[in-house]
């Protein structure tokens, strides 16, 4: 999604918070521990009060998108926030200075709810769920909401749900027809969930170990033209 936005114009930051290094290593960088310079880096700097060089540790990928790289290091940085006084807001305040030299900042959050995830909801606008057409992916959305609720609440006021984003699905069985039904029959009245649904694809697969996006790695395909159309949907939300 990022590199569509790229692709319309927009000046896009992309944040790897996942210590596994994921979107790291699906940019072209196979090996994020051996990065000096990640997010963990730039955290320890913002949490020592410590100034950080302009454009520090941000990379930038052909496709036209910068990115702030993660690697293991980001595991360890997790256990010294819990001890950390306003700890929910060391990622706010390493963005505010950044956020000024893009339109677009993402924020890629790793599948669980702890620290490092909770200051991605505190600093974020707004949140696009991405949600497997799987029953046990409907019970962590039900998860996920009310630990939303509990930040807009006591932290984030101004955060939202920009939409739920039906990913890795198989049209072509019952099974996933029904999830998806089920899905917009229980949020659908009170969420957004967008059009765009990002199907199950093994050629999009493939695009980690290029190091490039879906545009390139297979242009005419459906996962490209469903993530354009989801491009589409963000921009005209805004």
């Amino acid at each position: 999604m990022g590199i569509g936005l790229a692709r319309q114009g927009k000046r896009v930051l992309a944040l790897d918070i996942d210590a596994q290094g994921s979107l790291t290593a699906s940019l072209g960088f196979q090996n994020p521990d051996q990065l000096e310079d990640t997010l963990a880096t730039a955290l320890y700097h913002v949490m020592n009060e410590e100034p950080l060089p302009q454009g520090y540790g941000i990379l930038h990928h052909d496709e036209g998108i910068d990115f702030l790289p993660a690697n293991i290091e980001l595991s360890g940085l997790e256990v010294t926030l819990v001890t950390m006084m306003s700890r929910e807001t060391v990622l706010r305040r390493y963005l505010q200075t950044v956020q000024d030299n893009y339109d677009v900042i993402l924020l890629d959050c790793c599948p669980s709810l702890g620290m490092l995830t909770i200051n991605a909801l505190a600093a974020a606008d707004e949140i696009v769920v991405p949600v497997m057409a799987h029953y046990l992916s409907l019970k962590a959305l039900e998860q996920l909401l009310r630990t939303v609720t509990k930040v807009k609440r006591q932290i984030n006021p101004n955060l939202k749900i920009s939409g739920i984003l039906i990913t890795m699905a198989d049209m072509r069985t019952n099974y996933t027809k029904d999830i998806i039904e089920l899905l917009r029959d229980n949020y659908g009245g009170k969420l957004r969930i967008f059009n765009s649904v990002i199907p199950l694809s093994i050629r999009a697969a493939g695009t980690s170990a290029e190091g490039r996006s879906i545009y390139r790695h297979d242009p005419s395909g459906k996962v490209a033209a469903a993530y354009a159309a989801l491009t589409q949907e963000v921009c005209h939300a805004e």
